[in-house]
C-alpha cells in the first residue's frame, strides 16, 4: 500500500508542485492550505509522512507540529523559508525530524522523504526485551523506546531517542556529523549537520549530570561525537 504524505503550505503553487512530485514517485498525498486544516487532514487520513510549512495562518507550523506530537510520532519534516537558526532549533524542539530551508531542491527533499520514511519503519524495536542499559544517572529501555531517570520517564523526542539508541548499541565509537545523519536521520548525503548538533545538545540536558561540561556524551574535535 502506498505511503500517506501530507503537504501543509500556504503556497498553493509550492503545494500543488509538492503534490505532483510526490505522486510522481508513488505516494498517495492529501494537502492542507492552513494549520486548523492540517490538524483535520492528520486526524482524518492518518499520514505516514507529514512535510509541514512554519508559516502557516490560522495555526502556525510549530504549534501543529507540537500538537501532532502528542499522540504520534509520525516523521515531520518542516519547510522554512527563514535563514534564523531560533525558526529551525524551535521546530525541532517541539518534534520536528528535521528542517528544510527554502528554496529547496525537490531532489533533495524526495531523498529526505524516503529516509524519513525508511527510518521509521525500522523505527518498530528489534532488541529482544531486556533491562534498561544505564548511561549515567539515566536509564535507556531500548525495546520500550523509553529515557528513565529515578525510575520515571523523561520526555524525549522520537528521532533524539534515535540517536540515543544509536550511540548507546555503539558505545565508545566516534562518529562525524555527517555518519550520524547517514544512520540515524537515514540521509545518503551530507545534509544539515546543524541538526545533530541540536539533538546532541538536548541528550547532554537529559543524560548529563552537568551538560555544560559533559562527560558521558563527548565533542571530539575534529571529528564527532562519542558515547563513552
Amino acid at each position: 500500500m502506498a505511503k500517506t504524505v501530507l503537504v501543509v503550505d500556504d503556497d498553493p503553487t509550492l503545494r500543488e508542485t509538492l503534490a505532483w512530485n510526490l505522486e510522481q514517485e508513488g505516494y498517495r498525498v492529501v494537502v492542507a492550505a492552513d494549520g486548523r486544516q492540517a490538524l483535520e487532514r492528520f486526524r482524518t487520513d492518518r499520514p505516514d509522512l507529514v512535510l509541514l510549512d512554519v508559516m502557516l495562518p490560522e495555526i502556525s507550523g510549530v504549534e501543529v507540529c507540537r500538537r501532532m506530537r502528542v499522540d504520534s510520532d509520525v516523521p515531520i519534516l518542516m519547510l522554512t523559508a527563514r535563514d534564523s537558526e531560533v525558526d529551525k532549533v524551535v521546530g525541532l524542539e517541539v518534534g520536528a525530524d528535521d528542517y528544510v530551508t527554502k528554496p529547496f531542491s525537490l531532489r533533495e527533499l524526495q531523498a529526505r522523504v524516503r529516509a524519513l520514511l525508511r527510518r521509521a519503519d525500522m523505527r518498530v524495536p528489534a532488541d529482544a526485551p531486556g533491562p534498561p542499559v544505564q548511561v549515567g544517572a539515566a536509564e535507556v529501555d531500548l525495546a520500550g523506546r523509553r529515557l528513565l531517570r529515578d525510575g520515571r520517564a523523561v520526555a524525549i523526542t522520537p528521532r533524539a531517542f534515535d540517536l540515543l539508541a544509536f550511540l548507546v548499541r555503539h558505545r565508545g565509537q566516534a562518529f562525524t556529523r555527517e555518519q550520524l545523519l547517514e544512520h540515524v536521520w537515514g540521509y545518503e548525503f551530507a545534509g544539515e549537520t546543524r541538526t545533530v548538533d541540536v539533538h546532541v545538545h538536548w541528550l547532554r540536558q537529559l543524560i548529563e549530570d552537568d551538560p555544560a561540561r559533559p562527560g558521558l556524551l563527548e565533542t571530539i574535535r575534529g571529528v564527532g561525537y562519542v558515547l563513552r
